[in-house]
């Protein structure tokens, strides 16, 4: 049960002394608590919606996070880590070619091959303007970034940086601006 809820009955079943049996539609004990709940459901739509944003920002830190602990927490050179966006970028290619091959000629895009296609066009613009991601290069990010268990509140205390396509290297503050 949500904490409003659970505080606002709770105050409720004091008043009453002890339990909440039977409350008259219109009361104001049963208006706290409509009241209650509403706020409630609305601070969780609200956090669902914001976990949905953030999971994209998440997938790609644990990519490259992967990464590193294959790389037994080194630091990485620029080309390896240009290599690795190259990767990242391209990790959607062949659900793409898949599902736009089980299309029929003739037929509209299908509405997943739609989002695979902006997908990775979002991904091939921001690798050529300036790909954000944890600084690779950094002994003491690449141990913070080792230690990471996958949490939202941790990533404020790794540095961040833009590499573009041709190797121009940013700093950037998290989180990342749009």
């Amino acid at each position: 049960m949500a904490k409003t809820l659970e505080k606002t009955r709770k105050q409720i079943s004091k008043k009453r002394n002890g339990a909440i049996t039977a409350l008259h539609a219109n009361s104001r004990d049963s208006k706290r608590l409509h009241k209650a709940q509403v706020r409630d459901d609305r601070l969780e739509e609200i956090a669902k919606a914001r976990r949905k944003k953030d999971q994209p920002l998440l997938n790609r830190v644990s990519f490259f996070q992967e990464f590193v602990k294959q790389q037994e927490s080194q630091p990485l050179s620029l080309e390896a880590i240009q290599e690795k966006i190259s990767e990242f970028v391209h990790q959607h290619d062949e659900e793409y070619a898949e599902v736009k091959s089980t299309r029929r000629p003739g037929r509209p895009a299908s509405m997943r091959e739609d989002l695979l296609r902006m997908k990775v066009a979002a991904l091939e613009k921001e690798r050529r303007d300036g790909f954000y991601m944890p600084d690779l290069t950094s002994e003491t990010n690449v141990q913070l970034l080792d230690r990471w268990e996958g949490s939202w509140s941790y990533l404020p205390n790794l540095s961040w940086i833009r590499i573009s396509a041709t190797g121009n290297v940013r700093p950037a503050k998290f989180p990342p601006s749009e």
